[in-house]
């Protein structure tokens, strides 16, 4: 019986959002079910909290300075580029501003340019894991994990 409410609920579910989701974004990764967001948080919270330090417990922490480095040298860039994009797709035209206004959603090339950048904006939440993955090789730095987890995983959880 609680796996055909369960089912009936997830069926629902893929309806209302089939029913009220954007059309334009449909077929884009990710987009076109919640699900693989879920999963993709799921999974990540198992590999932190359970596989990762099972995997950790009798080995030395990996040297991961250089890896680091590039990383956050390529997560700025990138955010350098996103805050471009969306300058450009919007606030810095005068197309969008920072009060409440109603969603375009025509195939504008501007608005598109802004959904995608939306998009992208998206995708790097999940790159962002990877920060707390690699404080799970890092025992010193264990006290960090529990604010970064909350924060990212809430984050795209919420969006």
């Amino acid at each position: 019986m609680a796996l055909g409410i369960m089912l009936q609920y997830i069926s629902d579910f893929q309806y209302y959002m089939d029913k009220y989701g954007d059309p334009r974004t449909n077929p884009w990764f990710l987009m076109s079910s919640p699900f693989p967001t879920l999963l993709i948080c799921l999974s990540y919270v198992y590999l932190v909290k359970v596989l990762g330090p099972r995997f950790m417990e009798n080995r030395k922490p990996y040297e991961l300075k250089n890896v680091l480095i590039l990383y956050n040298f390529l997560q700025v860039v990138f955010s350098a580029w996103l805050f471009y994009e969306i300058g450009a797709a919007g606030w810095f035209t005068g197309r969008y501003n920072f009060q409440c206004q109603p969603v375009d959603h025509s195939k504008h090339p501007q608005t598109m340019r802004m959904v995608h950048a939306c998009w992208w904006y998206y995708f790097s939440k999940f790159t962002e894991f990877f920060d707390t993955v690699s404080f799970n090789v890092f025992p010193k730095h264990k006290s960090r994990i529990m604010l970064l987890q909350y924060i990212g995983t809430l984050h795209i959880i919420i969006m």
